[in-house]
């Protein structure tokens, strides 16, 4: 039987390039309580609805040479850079998943995460509206892959992976005094129940390396001054990026560790 992993790979970039576009509309609309349908997209500052022609992922963006076509305003590179970065994303995924079920689960995983990231960054906010949907499908589609996978039984360690990350989150909120916010407790369950659905070690990791990041992050925000002692930091990226090292090198790094 062929190897289908490089046509998933394929199929996930593409998907991705598409997906971004989308994911760019959610994470902009839903946290300012707008539609993510109606109206359609516009130019911010001429009013001009977006052509078709013109919301060719990536593509558009570099004919246009990242400017309005009707009034020259520039366009933010964060459009095409979050385009691209979902479809290495999905293109990662599918390599690192392969032929399973449950890569579609995984998919939908890294498409959340992104969108949360940047509400995250943009609004110092976790936005319920996005998360508590996000994690219920990931959920529903975790489970049909679990079973079409043979593998049911990692559907309980995900739940009880999710619901440690969830209680230790809790518990290191109510001890920091508003250093976390609840939006990154709720988060925790999400990254962990799709963490601990490879394994216990993986989510480890990624607990770990979430706060080397955001460690990291906040220290070079002091030393560059874009942020003082006193500011909030947004945590929930730091989550994210942990969580997708230790998905991708996750049992590497807990057998280089203990080994």
């Amino acid at each position: 039987m062929a190897d289908l992993t490089p046509f998933l790979i394929a199929t996930g970039a593409v998907l991705g390039l598409v997906f971004g576009s989308f994911l760019n509309v959610v994470a902009y609309r839903l946290p300012l309580g707008k539609s993510v349908s109606h109206p359609p997209s516009a130019c911010p500052t001429c009013g001009h609805a977006i052509r078709a022609r013109d919301n060719i992922p990536v593509l558009s963006w570099l004919i246009l040479r990242g400017m309005c076509r009707d009034c020259a305003t520039p366009i933010s590179p964060r459009y095409a850079i979050v385009e691209v970065g979902t479809a290495g994303l999905f293109a990662l995924t599918a390599w690192l998943i392969g032929e399973a079920w449950v890569l579609p689960a995984y998919w939908w995983f890294a498409a959340v995460g992104i969108v949360l990231t940047l509400t995250d960054l943009d609004h110092k906010r976790i936005p319920n509206r996005i998360l508590i949907p996000g994690t219920i499908v990931g959920a529903v589609l975790l489970s049909v892959g679990a079973v079409l996978d043979g593998d049911p039984a990692a559907l309980l360690r995900a739940l009880g992976g999710g619901a440690a990350y969830f209680a230790g989150f809790l518990l290191l909120a109510i001890a920091a005094r508003g250093g976390f916010g609840f939006g990154d407790v709720k988060l925790a369950f999400l990254l962990g129940g799709f963490l601990t659905y490879q394994s216990w070690r993986v989510l480890g990791v990624g607990v770990f390396a979430a706060f080397v990041v955001g460690g990291l992050v906040s220290v070079g925000l002091l030393i560059a001054r874009k942020a003082g002692r006193r500011d909030a930091i947004a945590f929930g990226p730091a989550m994210v990026a942990g969580a997708w090292i230790s998905v991708t090198w996750g049992e590497a790094i807990a057998s280089w560790y203990l080994g």
